[in-house]
């Protein structure tokens, strides 16, 4: 059993009436101030030294950080509206527990995924270094690479996919163009669509986690993972408040759910691991997602590949984890939307809606004012 944990000081009764939407497609953000602030940035950009970018971007994080919404490093507002629906749930039944289907499969409590893009020649030349890593711990990541920024050479993808890892688009160019105007969105959308079937790619993450929410679903990808769930701190502030897949038609987002390791080191320069712990053991709480983003770019000092390692080995020590690449996690999120709990004759409850493998379910109940899902009990899983 896992206590749902804090809820906000947003009545519940509000939060039920909320629509989730609202919060994953950011509507709650003004665009047209968004793409002002964006365009003056990168003007700055090409214009300024590295150190003196760091350096705003440092003193503009102080305040970003004061941000009310999304709040950060946790922003409750759609976990607490997963709970609430619940609730109105056994008080409508009246029953002691209702069945869901469990977020996550096998019985899972939490899922993790470890995602990298690849930004230049140094990122390159350092993906052996952090597939080492990776291997020592048994687990698996995808990389992204930015189609025509810098040379890649084949035997780079081979390296990755033959550690188990795959493979995924990081844009055609590492600018902002690409969700500036519609006119450009549509003019790289061939490429797109070229580079993913080329490369055998299914998952896409944008330059710099740039992105429109009306127009992921034409990516022509399996999964998206430019959404962050907060994120104050990116050149492109907002986030999609959500630590769980959903959907931009037919293409499953996976938010970016601990905060990137360029704007950890580099930014609000911090060298611990602490950031990336406390956010983990809460979204562990929650049954989320955990999405760590980091840059093989950024990864180059000892010190840092070590804090890297010793985080891997923090999460290889959680229970009741799945740990699965994001495309194997995307599969499950279509399949799992499908799914349904339903009684039986014999009075258990089975899951219906097509062949899952792994699929179980979860009985969420309330003790003491908090939801808490149970997956340990026994069930029929059938269809």
């Amino acid at each position: 059993m896992v206590p749902s944990g804090e809820v906000s000081g947003r009545s519940r009764r509000s939060l039920a009436a909320v629509d989730p939407n609202y919060y994953l497609y950011e509507r709650y953000l003004p665009a047209n101030r968004r793409s002002r602030l964006l365009a003056a940035y990168y003007v700055l950009k090409r214009v300024l030294p590295r150190r003196l970018q760091l350096a705003l971007r440092r003193a503009y994080a102080r305040r970003q950080k004061m941000v009310a919404f999304p709040a950060w490093p946790i922003e409750p507002v759609l976990v607490n509206h997963r709970y609430d629906l619940i609730r109105d749930e056994l008080r409508r039944t009246g029953a002691s527990r209702i069945p869901l289907v469990n977020l996550w499969p096998h019985g899972s409590r939490f899922a993790f995924i470890l995602t990298h893009d690849v930004e230049g020649p140094a990122g390159v030349a350092n993906i052996p270094r952090v597939l080492e890593i990776e291997r020592r711990h048994g687990f698996v990541a995808s990389y992204n690479f930015v189609a025509e920024d810098y040379p890649i050479d084949p035997d780079v993808f081979e390296l990755v996919l033959a550690a188990g890892g795959e493979v995924g688009l990081h844009g055609i160019r590492h600018d902002p163009r690409l969700f500036q105007s519609r006119e450009n969105f549509e003019a790289d959308l061939p490429n797109i669509h070229r580079y993913l079937r080329d490369w055998s790619a299914v998952g896409f993450r944008s330059p710099a986690t740039h992105r429109r929410a009306e127009w992921m679903h034409e990516l022509g990808c399996l999964y998206d993972s430019s959404f962050h769930d907060t994120a104050p701190f990116e050149p492109q502030r907002g986030g999609s408040c959500s630590i769980l897949p959903f959907h931009f038609g037919d293409v499953v987002e996976l938010p970016i759910t601990l905060v990137m390791d360029h704007t950890l080191f580099e930014i609000l320069q911090d060298e611990s691991l602490d950031r990336w712990v406390d956010k983990s053991e809460w979204l562990i709480g929650h049954h989320g997602l955990i999405n760590l983003l980091t840059h093989p770019d950024y990864l180059l000092s000892e010190e840092r590949l070590d804090l890297y390692d010793r985080f891997l080995a923090f999460l290889a020590c959680q229970r009741e984890g799945w740990h699965a690449l994001p495309r194997e996690v995307a599969e499950w999120w279509n399949t799992r939307k499908a799914l349904s709990c339903e009684p039986t004759e014999d009075g258990s409850t089975r899951i219906a809606g097509g062949p899952a493998e792994g699929a179980t379910v979860a009985w969420a109940s309330e003790v003491g004012g908090e939801v808490v899902f149970d997956t340990r009990v026994p069930s029929a899983v059938g269809w």
